[in-house]
């Protein structure tokens, strides 16, 4: 159904059936949420289970930690999830719930956690060294050479079913090997050949792309850029050792770049900025003074430079270990994963789940100097240091994708509860709520730059998604639930937006008819006498949202209950004659505020008392500028009317005298900047003179009947159209509907049903083409006289004189059943020559 069909369908009962009544009601709030019987619960990692009380350390007030992206390359649809789903919960807390939220969030623009290829520092070394390499002078033979080493070390590190022992792999049996060792999980299947892919696959996969790109670069003979992907890491296992890291700029400028990139990102999905930015390089002299504090309290050591977390210390002091994942603390690939590939290699741990504060660096790695030597922070640390140097020694709410409850959550907690702890006094609190956000999956494998799965944000808004459509598949699902994206999942949530954007227009078109300008923001109730209608369908969805909320943010349950007031109010305007528009209007009020809240309106700003979508003027935008396009689409159709010459067209002259000049101006002047209700005087007024056209147009001659229809279909689809404003045309003469939608919309449902009309037009024409062409080809056969109807065809021998075949080529009589029918044709052709002779068509 396009766009335009769904706006038939949705317009308010006629006025014949429907009885509009506005009235002032007073008393009864829209806006601020019903008084919390319950409290607060949410779902907290340190307490696994169902949701818990929430209870802040200070009534009123959330002190907030959210570990930030590591910015080494564009974000993706994975972090995305992430942090929308954390913005979410955030606006709530502020605006639904009113706490005061101090909201911190780090930026690691210095890491060493490798999953499995390049990070932060390998990324930039190894970006130094193929820039390097591309400035040598090589012979073809010579980079062929490089190429084709590294074409076979990436094989060996990756892909190890690649190769055949005795036999070099090159770009000419490649496409073979691969089909031999990968072709099972290239066709979806999975290495071991049991259960479903997962990441294991997607990682495969990932490598395979890689390789492919350079067989066909050696293939070429142009090695850069298709083989630079296998290069970067052959070149860093080469020359890691010459890069000169005193010069830490090779790390900061990529970081930088990257954190203006995923900040430009969250701007675009109206994610609120962080009230506190922290990044590592900048905290590096307090990460080591907090280290020197975890070892003075005997909870870590030095060791051939390094210092690592005494996990045994810790636990014998009385403090827990892996509280938030404490089946994984043995798991020796997520401790090998959480310390990261520059960690390889170092020795002197005591116990195997030990983890780095500080790592000693070796040659081509950056380097701070220490009490232990030269070295960097480790991962789990740079945490822990910014979080309670903004937040103090406890905050309220720690968050971070789901993935890193162990180690990295896990660690730092344990080194922060290490560093604040009192000897003899118990453990130490320093989060009281641990937030994990699920998943976003593609195929079943998580979204993840390192596998290569995943759509940047960036591309994906520019061709698959709408800031606000993101969100409300979010939305509909529980933050802390991994998502995985499917074509159901996407069409409800194309759905959910259309009917709600389709109320907030309708809303607003009945009540610019009813001419309400001022707003109805309060109902009143007469007593205690109970709600019925329209408003009862409101206070139950009040409570329902109220109570989803509540539960640990149970957006899918809300965004359902804001469906289901829709579609019960929907149902109501159709099937009442007696419709209270000001109750309809609460309704809009109280679904603008939340939707608003749910930040689904980058326009919209607390407390969101506007009906729909806001449409804001930009504030450094005059308000006369911002509709001087109204004006002068008015000013055009008066100019076109008055140059046509009308009978019964009585009403005319005072329609083009109108002015609405007065009536923008004095909402100008009442500091309205809403593009909306400022354009809405001169709308109206363009749309009177179009229904007074359509209304004398029957009594108009030819010519001019003519120039109206054209005229009026213009200003429908044309003028109004590409100022984003729909007419709605009604029957029986009444007004038509005035609906703001976007313009894109507008426009691309426009050259829809010009397309549908230009198809139509084409298969008309191929229709009239064949008829025409077979019409042609009956004429130029009924030409051929009766006689020489068979004479040519080459099947028969021997004809009689009225020309029907007696005899076959071989010389046998012509079957009884053939003569039959070659008879029928003779006699059919005599007729149609015969015809054709009498038209003179001989």
């Amino acid at each position: 159904m396009n766009l335009f069909q769904r706006l038939a369908r949705s317009r308010i009962p006629t006025a014949a059936r429907t009885a509009i009544r506005i009235r002032s009601l007073r008393g009864y709030s829209t806006s601020s949420p019903p008084p919390a019987m319950e409290p607060l619960k949410l779902y907290n990692s340190l307490s696994p289970g169902n949701p818990v009380p929430f209870t802040p350390i200070e009534p009123g007030k959330i002190s907030w930690y959210a570990c930030g992206p590591t910015v080494y390359d564009k974000s993706h649809l994975g972090h995305a999830r992430n942090y929308v789903s954390t913005d979410i919960i955030r606006r709530i807390l502020m605006h639904y719930f009113d706490y005061k939220v101090n909201f911190v969030m780090n930026i690691t623009d210095i890491d060493d956690k490798v999953t499995p290829t390049v990070r932060i520092i390998i990324k930039a070394r190894r970006q130094r060294l193929l820039d390097l390499e591309k400035k040598k002078t090589y012979s073809a033979d010579e980079l062929r050479a490089l190429a084709l080493a590294a074409f076979q070390a990436y094989a060996k590190s990756s892909l190890p079913l690649l190769l055949k022992e005795g036999e070099e792999l090159t770009e000419a049996n490649y496409a073979e090997r691969r089909a031999a060792g990968y072709g099972k999980v290239l066709a979806g299947g999975t290495i071991t050949g049991e259960g479903k892919p997962g990441d294991d696959e997607a990682k495969v996969k990932m490598h395979i792309g890689n390789m492919d790109a350079a067989a066909e670069a050696i293939k070429k003979g142009e090695v850069f850029p298709g083989a630079d992907d296998i290069l970067l890491p052959y070149l860093d296992s080469l020359y890691k050792e010459t890069i000169d890291t005193a010069d830490q700029t090779m790390f900061t400028d990529l970081t930088q770049s990257m954190e203006k990139l995923f900040m430009d990102d969250m701007d675009a999905l109206n994610v609120l900025r962080p009230d506190v930015i922290t990044r590592v390089t900048e905290y590096v002299p307090q990460i080591v003074k907090f280290v020197e504090g975890i070892v003075n309290k005997g909870f870590a050591y030095e060791a051939e430079g390094s210092v690592y977390f005494d996990i045994a210390a810790f636990e014998k002091a009385g403090n827990t270990y892996a509280r938030l994942r404490p089946d994984n603390r043995n798991d020796e690939s997520l401790q090998e994963e959480g310390e990261g590939s520059l960690s390889k290699n170092l020795g002197g741990k005591r116990g195997a789940g030990d983890f780095a504060l500080w790592k000693k660096s070796k040659a081509g790695e950056p380097y701070w100097s220490s009490p232990w030597g030269n070295g960097r922070p480790g991962w789990h640390i740079e945490c822990s240091v910014m979080a309670s140097d903004v937040l103090g020694s406890r905050m309220d709410i720690h968050s971070g994708g789901i993935d890193l409850a162990f180690p990295h959550h896990d660690n730092e907690l344990a080194q922060s509860e290490a560093y604040f702890c009192e000897h003899g006094k118990g453990e130490h609190t320093w989060v009281n709520y641990f937030l994990h956000m699920g998943h976003l999956s593609i195929s079943g494998s998580k979204m993840s730059k390192s596998l290569k799965n995943f759509q940047t944000i960036q591309d994906a808004l520019a061709t698959t998604y709408t800031s606000r459509n993101m969100r409300v598949v979010f939305l509909l699902g529980k933050w802390n639930y991994g998502v995985e994206i499917s074509p159901d999942m996407r069409s409800q949530a194309d759905n959910w937006e259309t009917t709600i954007s389709n109320f907030f227009t309708n809303t607003k078109s009945w009540l610019a008819e009813a001419d309400v300008t001022g707003g109805v923001k309060a109902l009143s109730l007469d007593g205690d006498r109970p709600q019925e209608g329209l408003l009862a369908e409101l206070e139950q969805a009040k409570s329902e949202l109220h109570a989803a909320l509540l539960n640990s943010f149970d957006t899918p349950r809300a965004m359902l209950v804001i469906l289901k007031l829709v579609n019960a109010t929907n149902v109501f305007l159709k099937d009442n004659k007696d419709v209270n528009l000001a109750e309809v209007e609460a309704i809009a009020r109280w679904i603008t505020k939340i939707v608003g809240i749910f930040g689904l309106d980058a326009n919209a700003e607390p407390p969101y008392e506007g009906i729909g979508w806001a449409s804001p003027i930009s504030a450094d935008v005059d308000p006369k500028t911002a509709v001087e396009p109204y004006v002068c689409v008015l000013e055009r159709i008066k100019a076109d009317v008055s140059a046509l010459t009308l009978s019964n067209g009585e009403a005319m002259p005072a329609l083009l005298a109108q002015d609405p000049v007065s009536e923008f101006e004095s909402l100008a002047q009442a500091g309205s900047r809403d593009l909306e209700k400022l354009a809405l005087p001169y709308l109206r007024a363009a749309s009177k003179i179009r229904d007074e056209l359509r209304r004398i147009v029957s009594s108009q001659s030819p010519e001019t009947k003519k120039a109206l229809l054209s005229l009026t279909d213009r200003i429908r689809d044309q003028d109004l159209t590409n100022l984003g404003v729909y007419l709605d045309d009604r029957p029986d003469n009444q007004p038509s509907l005035i609906k703001f939608i976007p313009a894109a919309e507008l426009i691309a449902a426009r050259e829809e049903k010009a397309a549908l009309l230009a198809e139509k037009a084409r298969k008309k024409e191929e229709v009239r083409l064949a008829a025409e062409k077979a019409k042609q080809e009956a004429r130029e056969k009924a030409k051929v006289p009766p006689e020489e109807l068979f004479k040519n065809d080459e099947r028969y021998g021997a004809w009689d004189e009225q020309g029907l075949p007696t005899k076959m080529k071989d010389g046998s009589d012509v079957p009884k059943s053939q003569q039959k029918q070659l008879k029928k044709a003779w006699e059919k052709q005599k007729k149609a020559h015969e015809d054709l002779k009498a038209k003179g068509g001989l």
